[in-house]
């Protein structure tokens, strides 16, 4: 045998013993992951900051989308190069109670000139409700490649940084929407299976105001989408969405949000899904814990107005509240 064959046999041993070792380490994390609280996501995957923007409004390959609650405000001045979705014609069935279609959305985001590699970064006002509402539409369409602007509009006015009047002309995309992903929407009877106890391995959060929640209150004031029963989902942690905001409007630190729903029993080790009124406000605590903390997660857009207005459903109303009677 020569010095050199020897010297190969004995680096052959050793990978085969370093092989052995990493199949040890390994299986015994895989028969552990049922048990261990899924990991916290950087929060920088799917969060951009106003700088990184401000340096890529001309960037070709971003496209730029405000969703404002309140009508008219992208036509006073928006952020420059965006484009101007509607909450309740873009992204939701203008006729039928539902998301958009399929065949709408792939249309909708063709015309604002969206491409299967480009980076969608959405932003608006109240914190960006609509926004992570077309986050989590973007995601359930099939493009992952989507962000959402760290303290939405407000923040970038109050910063002092530009605004446009003028609206882009964009060339229309190629964007191909795919099948509705079924992992991240929850319907009625999910959430009922949840409120009996046939379904253990869900938690329910309701995002909506400790006052919505005990039932002290139908809806908040000047909103017009009513249920005729007030109150929650039994078994539902109360939550509200606004608990993830820092005072300047951006997302609190990863750190901080885990510990915020860890007090609540919400720890990544059963899966989730979150409810509001109509589900705008609970897409703001999806993306929390979907796209922050990485969490199973789903959105019951049906939300409040619709669990509140069926009929033979568990309902828990701690303050007692009657409706009809003044």
């Amino acid at each position: 045998m020569t010095r050199q064959s020897g010297s190969l046999r004995r680096t052959a041993r050793r990978w085969v013993g370093v092989s052995v070792s990493l199949a040890a380490l390994v299986v015994p994390a895989v028969a552990h992951a049922s048990n261990t609280p899924t990991p916290v996501k950087e929060r920088r995957a799917t969060i951009v900051e106003a700088n990184w923007l401000e340096a890529n409004l001309n960037n070709p390959k971003v496209r730029i989308i405000e969703v404002s609650t309140d009508p008219g405000v992208y036509e006073k001045g928006h952020i420059p190069n965006a484009v101007n979705f509607r909450w309740h014609t873009e992204f939701v069935n203008p006729v039928n109670r539902d998301i958009a279609s399929r065949e709408q959305f792939q249309a909708t985001a063709r015309a604002a000139g969206i491409n299967k590699d480009t980076q969608v970064v959405l932003y608006g006002d109240k914190n960006n409700w609509f926004a992570a509402w077309g986050v989590w539409i973007f995601r359930t369409y099939g493009h992952q490649n989507v962000s959402i602007l760290n303290g939405g509009r407000d923040k970038w006015v109050k910063d002092g940084r530009a605004l446009s009047p003028i609206v882009p002309v964009v060339s229309s995309g190629n964007f191909t929407a795919t099948v509705a992903n079924p992992n991240l929407r929850a319907f009625l009877p999910d959430v009922v299976k949840i409120a009996k106890k046939e379904d253990r391995t869900t938690k329910l959060v309701d995002i909506r105001s400790a006052d919505e929640y005990s039932g002290k209150i139908f809806a908040p004031a000047g909103f017009q989408e009513l249920a005729i029963r007030a109150g929650h989902i039994p078994g539902a942690q109360n939550v509200p969405w606004s608990t993830a905001v820092a005072p300047d409007g951006t997302f609190r630190p990863a750190a901080d949000l885990k510990a915020i729903y860890d007090a609540k029993g919400i720890n990544g080790k059963k899966k989730v899904t979150v409810y509001c009124r109509i589900g705008e406000r609970a897409a703001h605590t999806w993306f929390v814990l979907s796209e922050i903390l990485g969490y199973d997660v789903k959105l019951y857009d049906g939300s409040w107005t619709e669990y509140g207005n069926a009929v033979g459903v568990p309902i828990a109303t701690p303050t007692g509240t009657v409706w009809g009677r003044g």
